[in-house]
């Protein structure tokens, strides 16, 4: 296998309800991961970009987080809509997707 271009990593933090961080979990990141699979699925790009969930990457209060490999660039608070954003325009593209970019102070 050839290595990927780009590794998309996807926060799956899960905690308590009411913990005082909460977590990615509670922020829907399950529907994120899997709008990942499935994009990159059809669009059979498993060359290009690989998936990978991941614990807590330390901004609990954006999440749904997501890191881009070898860019470092963080995505907070993302919609499921917004995946197929960053694929077509960051990974695909090369250029990142400023206004979904956590701030700079916390990433």
């Amino acid at each position: 296998m050839p290595r990927p271009e780009k590794h998309v990593f996807v926060c799956t933090q899960n905690r308590p309800q009411g913990h005082p961080r909460g977590s990615c979990t509670s922020s829907g990141c399950a529907e994120i991961m899997n709008e990942f699979m499935n994009e990159i699925q059809a669009r059979n790009l498993f060359e290009k970009i690989a998936l990978t969930n991941t614990g807590c990457m330390g901004p609990c209060m954006m999440g749904p987080s997501v890191l881009v490999y070898p860019d470092s660039v963080m995505y907070g608070k993302l919609k499921k809509d917004d995946v197929k954003t960053i694929i077509e325009q960051h990974l695909l593209g090369g250029e990142p997707v400023a206004n979904l970019m956590v701030p700079a102070e916390v990433w």
